[in-house]
């Protein structure tokens, strides 16, 4: 069984920083890879960023990239997303998710369908 809390979401204005994180518990051992992924409404969830577990490589969309750093604490087994200067079109349900499928990570670490498990999201509002 594995399980990914997310928490840290709130409202905040334009220009603005807040940090999401990501509490995994369960099975964390075979996890390859976690990722940041979000949704808002009425639009295609999409990739946000990425970060190996063991190594620490990672990866960005271009619409975040300088402005959103992901990182990892291995020993809480916990995900951070450090959002800055955030704006408004940042808006959604963020979620986390874990792959332990490393061929698909590889192949397009940015899919939603090469992760396993995932969160149940936290809501970041940004107002301008």
């Amino acid at each position: 069984q594995v399980q990914l809390v997310e928490s840290g979401g709130g409202l905040v204005q334009a220009g603005g920083s807040l940090r999401l994180s990501c509490a995994a518990s369960g099975r964390t051992g075979s996890f390859y890879a976690m990722g940041w992924f979000r949704q808002a409404l009425g639009k295609e969830r999409e990739f946000v960023a990425a970060i190996i577990w063991s190594g620490g490589t990672t990866y960005y969309a271009e619409s975040v990239k300088g402005r959103l750093t992901v990182s990892r604490d291995n020993a809480k087994n916990t995900v951070y997303l450090q959002m800055n200067t955030l704006k408004p079109e940042d808006t959604a349900v963020y979620y986390c998710a874990a792959t332990d499928r490393v061929l698909a990570y590889v192949i397009n670490y940015g899919r939603t369908s090469t992760y396993a498990y995932w969160g149940q999201g936290t809501q970041v509002t940004v107002s301008s």
